[in-house]
């Protein structure tokens, strides 16, 4: 018991003195703490996905989300009787309880193994790294050392989450706040190649898109008469869409061709490819899938050291609900 838990300290303080600020974490830093910890969110993950494929996008999601307000460190996890936590937040009230449910299941399995020992904020990059796998995308390592959060609240959010109607300055500007380039920007834009988008998020482009032109000119006709009649004017709006009409189970770089095609779901999305400044990228991944895998892992090993509390900064949750005191 005391040898493993010299192990994890010795690991801590080469962290601590090793660091070179934001971002230091290792591949194994649980190698002697909890070694199985990787296999045991894997189990639990892709139990999830056979129950539902909501899990993939919605576990990808969260750990954007997450890591993009106080960064990783799980703060969108807390839950709050007064609902002014994170996940209260306008922004965030459309993320689906399977990515919630899918990181608290894994969570509560690692503790049976090794309590005390591996923090939320892990598991959830660790999680979401599988499903991203079991969609057929990209396998990589996961760093890991990352502490949990102790602030999650709803005020934080506001201003720090890219928005759909945004052009490419403002997506540059958000995305260079957490340190991610244009290049890092474009590659993660990629995961709507699977998720779901409510009909109020581009309502706007089917129906009062500008006076002299109610629909986006950019958007090809047929898809969207295909959105129009998805998302008829004044729809439920719990009534949600698929964000790629061509493969929309399948983490591929479809994404990108549909871009090409005009067939982007945002404003967001179609402007990485009216943009002259961001076009030859995206035709790039739409032509050549292992520029598109090898981009998108590296900006997600990059997102994932955003914002990260290591040392004697955070705390490792028992519960991923709640703060430990």
């Amino acid at each position: 018991m005391e040898a493993w838990r010299c192990m994890y300290l010795f690991m801590v303080v080469m962290v601590m003195v090793m660091g070179r600020g934001e971002g230091q974490l290792f591949e194994n830093f649980y190698r002697s703490s909890c070694p199985n910890v990787e296999t045991i969110v894997k189990q639990v993950v892709s139990t999830k996905v056979s129950q539902t494929f909501t899990t993939i996008p919605a576990t990808l999601r969260l750990f954007f989300h997450d890591c993009f307000v106080e960064g990783c460190d799980a703060s969108i996890l807390i839950a709050s009787p007064n609902g002014d936590a994170e996940k209260n937040a306008q922004d965030n009230l459309s993320l689906a309880g399977d990515g919630f449910d899918t990181v608290i299941k894994a969570k509560q399995a690692v503790e049976a193994a090794c309590p005390g020992i591996v923090s939320c904020a892990d598991i959830l990059a660790i999680a979401t790294r599988d499903v991203v796998v079991l969609a057929g995308g990209p396998s990589f390592s996961v760093e890991l050392g990352r502490r949990d959060g102790l602030i999650s609240q709803a005020s934080r959010v506001t201003g720090n989450l890219p928005e759909p109607f945004f052009n490419l300055n403002q997506l540059n500007s958000i995305f260079a706040k957490n340190n991610l380039s244009q290049f890092d920007m474009i590659a993660l834009s990629g995961a709507h190649t699977i998720g779901f988008s409510h009909c109020n998020r581009f309502a706007n482009r089917l129906y009062s898109f500008s006076p002299s032109s109610p629909v986006d000119p950019s958007l090809d006709p047929n898809y969207a008469q295909q959105l129009m009649q998805a998302c008829p004017q004044n729809v439920d709006p719990s009534i949600a869409i698929t964000m790629d009409p061509v493969t929309p189970q399948a983490f591929d770089n479809v994404y990108y061709q549909n871009l090409v095609a005009g067939k982007g779901l945002f404003t967001s999305d179609e402007v990485l490819f009216t943009d002259p400044a961001s076009q030859p990228t995206v035709n790039d991944f739409a032509s050549n899938p292992s520029d598109f895998n090898g981009a998108f892992i590296t900006a997600m090993r990059k997102l994932g050291r955003v914002g990260i509390k290591i040392g004697n900064l955070g705390e490792i949750r028992h519960d991923c609900t709640s703060f430990n005191t």
